[in-house]
């Protein structure tokens, strides 16, 4: 397990499970460059990437100010594609790797409760289609999983309804997903949106 978090967490599980961390933010090039050479260092590979987003800002789309959807941009794009640029030479030169994105279920219909998440998730999704253009010929794929309501968040009677499954998903089937993704499983799969939702896109 390699892992970056700014508040320390994330080092400190990676270096429990025997894998190794950085503290610092998928926002700064210079703390995933460190988390990079740190990986190379220890196994001289990158097999698996799996970037995961933090929160963007939330309101109103037109009280949304420039700072607030450059916020966005950073948040839920941006890491994507500095992380990325940092991996694809490595896995290049070991012919193959897999990068796998943690977007959302509303990527492709947007919520305003998301609006910064599903403008540049639906922008993740169009970069992860352009990616698998240009690098599968090297064996290299980028997926996005997309997971609706699922049990790591509060859970509420009312968003429960609206899941054609009636029930929350399991953290451990989304885990499930980007494995298999990243797996020999998952070899002949790129430039894919999978969404791991209990039907709840498919409902509207």
């Amino acid at each position: 397990m390699d892992s970056t978090s700014a508040s320390g967490k994330g080092e400190a599980l990676a270096e429990e499970l025997g894998g190794v961390g950085v503290t610092g933010s998928n926002q700064s090039s210079d703390d995933l460059r460190r988390l990079v050479d740190r990986v190379v260092s220890r196994w001289g590979r990158i097999d698996v990437l799996v970037n995961s987003a933090g929160h963007g800002p939330r309101a109103k789309v037109l009280d949304l100010t420039d700072e607030d959807w450059h916020k966005g941009m950073d948040v839920y794009l941006l890491n994507v594609i500095r992380a990325s640029r940092l991996v694809v030479p490595v896995m290049r030169e070991q012919q193959g790797g897999a990068i796998v994105n943690i977007s959302s279920a509303w990527a492709f219909e947007p919520s305003e409760m998301f609006p910064t998440s599903a403008v540049f998730r639906a922008g993740l999704a169009a970069f992860t289609k352009l990616f698998a253009d240009q690098h599968a010929k090297d064996n290299i794929r980028m997926n996005n999983v997309l997971p609706g309501w699922i049990d790591s968040l509060p859970a509420t009677e009312a968003r429960r309804q609206t899941v054609p499954l009636q029930r929350y998903g399991k953290a451990d089937e989304v885990a499930a997903t980007i494995a298999f993704l990243a797996s020999e499983g998952g070899a002949y799969i790129t430039g894919q949106n999978i969404r791991v939702d209990g039907g709840l896109m498919r409902a509207l």
